[in-house]
């Protein structure tokens, strides 16, 4: 969590884009008020994304990152603009600088293709008009600045702040399937993977979307699910599980008790619930000689016991009886090219943003490879899938 409360995963992305030397880092020193990136007149100082969290209303709270220049060259070059076209695929917002005393760039026209491509809300902004004689003509989404005399950075900033939030949705994670008062059960293992001290985030961001519905909490570990169950003077309407206590959770709810899993929910809130459900199927008919994929969002401390390295595969054997083979990524690490798998795996992506998710599930349909997450997944192999996600009832119709 940052330090106004909120993950960096649920900021609007607004990403600062341009050649070497356009005046990328000092825009973005003004626009947050601080000289978070290193700024000079040598070309390539900025060798990687720098982020910052920040308010600016009335967007809410942003993640700002700078980014190396697009026209790097070399071979270090290179890795760099791959870097920054890895930013590009999180973004929401983009700020493509142009040097104004240059003009467009070759390298420009090819971000502007790519902000239009992907249907992309960006600002450009023409930098450097104090050595200028006159100032350019801007279109409506334009604007002059000048970062050495101030010009124009409060309305680069209102320009910003202006994007309705129509453009980044504001979307719930289990709110809108509840009503006022209703009672939510959730089902917390702790387990040697369970985090000292803490939640999970998915779990923390679950538990505010409930209380912000205007309904009732209640949590629990695996092992005292049907004492809690049993101890509510009311059935709830709801359980959340965590999805590597899927099996036991599902014997000992009622069938009469709505049940699905923190995972389940966040491939509806980051991702493509309909696309993971179609294409969990292949786990059916995995072959000894196949590839699968298991990808995290997060880097973490892999103990005995680890849901992605030890558990899914092993659930996976019992399940299809072949021995595929398996490759693990983790955090920002995710292979362009997808076609040697028969299968990806993905957690719930409650540390990407919802850009970064759906483009790593776009990256697997477009090569024509299944994915699927953890929740759907097991689930699925444990037979109780399609009343996991009974809760929804477009999904729910998929599996007849």
């Amino acid at each position: 969590m940052s330090l106004q409360g909120v993950t960096n995963a649920e900021r609007i992305h607004i990403g600062f884009f341009g050649i070497r030397n356009a005046g990328k880092s000092s825009l973005v020193n003004a626009v947050t008020g601080q000289n978070m990136a290193v700024v000079s007149n040598i070309k390539g100082t900025t060798t990687d994304p720098v982020k910052k969290a920040m308010e600016l209303l009335p967007l809410g709270p942003v993640l700002i990152i700078d980014t190396p220049g697009l026209d790097d060259e070399g071979e270090l070059g290179a890795l760099r603009i791959q870097k920054t076209q890895d930013i590009l695929k999180q973004t929401d917002i983009a700020v493509l600088v142009v040097d104004a005393c240059i003009g467009i760039s070759a390298e420009d026209e090819v971000l502007l293709a790519a902000f239009q491509e992907r249907n992309l809300p960006y600002i450009l902004v023409w930098n450097k008009v104090d050595l200028l004689d006159s100032m350019p003509d801007c279109k409506e989404n334009e604007v002059c600045v000048s970062t050495i005399t101030g010009a124009g950075i409060e309305k680069c900033k209102q320009m910003l702040g202006d994007f309705s939030k129509s453009n980044v949705p504001k979307k719930q994670i289990v709110a809108d399937l509840l009503e006022t008062g209703d009672v939510v059960v959730l089902v917390i293992p702790i387990d040697a993977s369970a985090p000292k001290g803490r939640l999970i985030l998915p779990q923390q961001q679950t538990i505010r979307d409930i209380l912000d519905a205007g309904c009732t909490v209640v949590s629990c570990r695996d092992t005292e699910l049907v004492q809690t169950l049993n101890a509510l003077k009311e059935k709830p309407k709801l359980v959340i599980t965590d999805s590597q206590a899927f099996g036991r959770v599902s014997k000992d709810v009622p069938e009469d008790i709505l049940l699905t899993s923190f995972s389940i929910l966040f491939a509806r809130y980051k991702g493509e619930l309909a696309t993971l459900v179609q294409a969990v199927t292949k786990l059916s008919t995995l072959n000894d000689d196949d590839c699968i994929l298991i990808s995290e969002g997060c880097t973490h401390h892999r103990q005995c016991g680890d849901i992605g390295t030890v558990k899914i595969p092993n659930w996976i054997t019992q399940f299809s009886k072949a021995n595929p083979k398996y490759e693990f990524t983790s955090g920002q690490e995710f292979p362009k090219d997808l076609e040697e798998y028969a299968l990806v795996i993905h957690c719930g992506g409650c540390m990407l943003n919802e850009k970064e998710m759906k483009h790593r599930i776009q990256t697997a349909t477009h090569t024509n490879v299944p994915i699927v997450n953890y929740g759907i997944a097991i689930a699925y192999m444990h037979g109780i899938l399609k009343r996991s996600v009974e809760i929804f009832p477009e999904i729910w119709a998929l599996l007849d």
